[in-house]
């Protein structure tokens, strides 16, 4: 069986968040399973691209509306990640620094899902799935069973993986003439309350849509920005597969970004090792409880509970524990963030930005993890945290709850609160110290923790059924 993944993001190609690391791990472990896993994603100027070797593997043109583009696709020479890997390269549009957030993201990532499906109606074979990961790519499936120079690719089966409905990516009618020629009878599968949506296209499209956790799917139904009603319309073809992580990136006991590894037998010293590290390089006491929170600082994560979360608790607590922040976001936040390390002292430290290797130094240092997130579709950094011995704190929504049994229940090893509220987090907070200090029992919920297995293999299997089904 050939995949072929379309994804606007792939680690450690280009990565804002957890899609990045869901397609550059899940074609690896389907092609362990024995598929043949591929994927296609824009060639932002990255410095993965510039520093590895690829082989110009096709070129030709697209017309986007008025508009003629060059298209390259590249090949990455030496099967690196795992999987074949090819970069689509528009010049002048695609070819830029930063995944998002340019003025013409529309245009950009319109034209790269033209480019795809152009590239593909050349190939003398065809793949047997083509599965495509949110927005960015989601008039794929539509293109694909009514454009008109799309006829030889009709009989590819399409998926679409809903990594987070927030983001849809509508954009107006008055585009429309940039899409490759259809019946225009059939644009109103294009179209979700008043504007072209590219999710919605999708959902109804592609032969099934997937989530990235059960827990998501059915929170979709009821919680979808706008969407509710069409997922509940078209439940017949959703399926939720939890992600996974990639447990050879994620291994404690090889990662080369920590100073010292170590294994569930070993872990005691080594992760007091790299916490001692951790508070030195930030000025907080490492004999007192390290709660981390990495990610970014917008309303979806809880980030903008933070400020007063880490307050509460650090005074609630008379100063007996601390925090950590990494991560970047609303600008009000982080001012907030700022605020709050005023008032707190030496309790309490941030760095803004993204670190790859110091978010790994701070799942291995840190005692509780904590995610107070409104929305988290799957969620992969408690499963990180889990795997490093170290205890998340989580809200009890989509894939958190699916990951996390609170360690009050039969067989628990994290904390679960209910509320996307302060209170509830510091309460929660309060019972994780209450944990800290029943040594015995913490030191055996972490030995626990790290023997979980949330590797992509059960995940990897899940999609190849769904895809058979096909």
């Amino acid at each position: 069986m050939e995949i072929l993944h379309v994804s606007a993001e792939c680690y450690p190609i280009a990565k804002v968040g957890g899609l990045a690391d869901v397609v550059g791990a899940l074609p690896k472990y389907q092609t362990q399973a024995g598929c043949v896993a591929k994927v296609v994603m824009p060639a932002y100027k990255t410095r993965f691209f510039a520093t590895h070797e690829f082989e110009l593997v096709h070129q030709g043109g697209t017309w986007l509306g008025h508009d003629w583009y060059h298209v390259n696709v590249w090949k990455e020479d030496h099967n690196t990640l795992g999987f074949d890997l090819y970069l689509l390269d528009i010049p002048g549009l695609l070819d830029k620094e930063g995944v998002y957030g340019h003025w013409n993201d529309t245009e950009r990532f319109l034209a790269f899902q033209v480019g795809v499906l152009d590239w593909l109606n050349e190939w003398v074979h065809h793949p047997d799935v083509i599965h495509c990961h949110d927005h960015h790519t989601g008039l794929i499936p539509f293109m694909v069973s009514y454009g008109y120079k799309y006829e030889r690719l009709r009989n590819i089966a399409t998926v679409l993986t809903i990594h987070n409905a927030q983001y849809q990516g509508q954009f107006g009618w008055e585009q429309l003439y940039r899409l490759p020629g259809f019946d225009l009878w059939k644009a109103g599968l294009l179209g979700w309350e008043g504007a072209i949506n590219p999710l919605a296209a999708a959902v109804k499209c592609a032969w099934r849509f997937t989530t990235v956790s059960p827990s998501y799917l059915e929170e979709l139904y009821t919680n979808a920005n706008g969407l509710e009603s069409l997922l509940s319309s078209e439940r017949s073809k959703g399926v939720g597969i939890l992600n996974g992580i990639d447990t050879v990136v994620w291994d404690p006991a090889t990662d080369p970004m920590l100073p010292v590894n170590y294994n569930e037998l070993t872990f005691l010293k080594a992760k007091e090792e790299i916490k001692q590290q951790l508070c030195e390089e930030f000025g907080l006491d490492p004999s007192l409880p390290l709660i981390s929170f990495i990610g970014r600082l917008v309303g979806e994560k809880g980030g903008d509970l933070l400020p007063e979360i880490i307050g509460r608790s650090i005074f609630e607590q008379h100063k007996q524990l601390n925090f950590l922040v990494l991560g970047s976001g609303d600008s009000h936040v982080e001012w907030s963030l700022q605020q709050t390390k005023i008032y707190t002292g030496k309790n309490f430290n941030v760095q803004f930005g993204y670190n790859e290797g110091l978010a790994h130094r701070i799942y291995a240092g840190s005692d509780f993890l904590l995610m107070p997130s409104r929305v988290e579709p799957c969620g992969l950094n408690q499963m990180y945290a889990l795997r490093y011995g170290t205890i998340p704190i989580v809200r009890s929504t989509g894939g958190l709850k699916d990951t996390v049994v609170d360690f009050g229940d039969p067989g628990g090893f994290g904390i679960r609160f209910i509320q996307p509220a302060a209170w509830d987090a510091c309460s929660a907070i309060a019972r994780a110290m209450v944990l800290y200090h029943n040594n015995s029992l913490f030191q055996e919920i972490r030995e626990y923790c790290m023997q979980l297995d949330h590797s992509w293999d059960s995940a990897a299997e899940e999609y190849l059924k769904l895809y058979n089904s096909l």
